[in-house]
């Protein structure tokens, strides 16, 4: 996890957060179809599953059914924007809103954790 300017564009630190992580596929939306992360992507002998922009003049193919996927990564952003001081940046100190954002991934990794309970009604 990275904090970063409001005003950065997350393509530009991609390539920093994929750095020592070994992974076989890397799942992201059109804003990431750089050239630059699918290189990265690639050396790492891994595949890019980034559908390409429109105005790409030879289209890539990606699986489309495993970019399905990704909407896993939309719900925890969601999950996030949920607690109040995370969607309004109450913490100015980017160190303190860097330890809320991880205080908010560990409650959703634990919720995860508790076992589901079934209520049988009559």
């Amino acid at each position: 996890m990275k904090i970063t300017a409001g005003t950065v564009n997350d393509s530009i630190e991609a390539a920093y957060l994929i750095e020592g992580i070994d992974f076989q596929k890397l799942l992201a939306d059109k804003a990431f179809d750089v050239d630059a992360i699918i290189e990265a992507v690639i050396s790492k002998g891994a595949e890019a599953v980034i559908p390409p922009k429109a105005n790409r003049k030879i289209q890539r193919w990606y699986d489309k059914e495993l970019y399905k996927k990704r909407h896993l990564v939309q719900n925890v952003m969601m999950f996030l924007k949920r607690w109040r001081g995370i969607a309004t940046r109450y913490a100015k100190n980017t160190i303190m809103f860097l330890g809320a954002v991880q205080i908010c991934c560990f409650t959703l990794w634990l919720n995860r954790l508790k076992p589901k309970t079934r209520v049988n009604t009559i």
